[in-house]
């Protein structure tokens, strides 16, 4: 891939905690447009790599550009423009606890455009939980009052607050119930197309990497071992991803979207 094609560009990136190196020599494209899946065993550094791209975590070695700009050991005031052009869900939605959902909302509005008028900002924060598929009366709730699906979408809301052209999802269907995944899967993808977004997503969850990921990226021995779609990497011969993909729940996955794609075709003939 030519590099004006790449949004995220990772080279000979290297983080380490003391002693312990989590990531060595690691190299990694994002295609500008695509919806790359990032999966890995425990320990293999998925969150960390996430925030070395978006420069919350220091790296002991390497670089990494977004959007063709360096993002590693920059300025805070010179990396704000760049900041403004991503959104990031994290784990669990990451709410503040004591904000109501539209405040929630409005925090990186408020950050990046302290001048907003209070009525715009309450007029963008409806718009985002509704864009997300949180009922209208979501707003004023606290996150305390909010299911677990619904927070992962207020996290969502928040996360688009700014319009992004870029956006990070960690693990955003853990925890949900298998309605509940399809569902936010769904979400994704119909916001990725109607957005024209580059999302990163981190995830287990191997229905959602053949619901909606164009490729995906497997991280095991410190490193991206190897990037391609699903059935790319099923020829490989690397005993994780053989054992990730071809196990039981990468059986019952196949045979969802199977199942999925055999549904759609039917009703396209009916």
């Amino acid at each position: 891939m030519a590099s004006s094609e790449n949004i995220i560009e990772v080279r000979g990136l290297k983080n380490a905690f003391g002693t312990q190196v989590v990531h060595e020599n690691l190299d990694l494209d994002v295609r500008r447009g695509e919806i790359l899946g990032v999966v890995g065993g425990s320990g293999t550094g998925k969150s960390v790599l996430m925030r070395s791209i978006v420069g919350l975590q220091g790296a002991a070695a390497g670089e990494v550009s977004v959007f063709g700009e360096p993002t590693l050991g920059r300025e805070e005031i010179d990396a704000i423009e760049i900041r403004k052009r991503w959104g990031v869900l994290f784990q669990g939605g990451a709410l503040f606890s004591t904000l109501t959902v539209a405040e929630n909302v409005q925090v990186p509005l408020r950050e990046f455009y302290p001048n907003l008028d209070l009525t715009l900002l309450d007029e963008i924060a409806s718009f985002k939980v509704m864009m997300t598929g949180l009922p209208a009366d979501a707003g004023p709730k606290y996150p305390a009052e909010l299911s677990g699906g619904m927070k992962k979408r207020a996290g969502l809301a928040r996360a688009l607050a700014l319009d992004p052209e870029l956006l990070f999802l960690d693990e955003p269907t853990a925890g949900l119930d298998p309605i509940g995944a399809a569902a936010f899967d769904e979400l994704t993808k119909s916001l990725q197309k109607t957005l024209g977004l580059t999302v990163f997503l981190i995830t287990h969850d191997l229905d959602t990497l053949y619901a909606i990921c164009d490729r995906v990226a497997v991280l095991a021995d410190k490193r991206v071992i190897a990037v391609g779609t699903i059935d790319e990497l099923l020829a490989l011969d690397h005993p994780w991803i053989q054992e990730y993909f071809r196990g039981p729940r990468g059986r019952a996955a196949v045979a969802t979207r199977d199942a999925a794609a055999s549904a759609t075709a039917k009703a396209g003939t009916d």
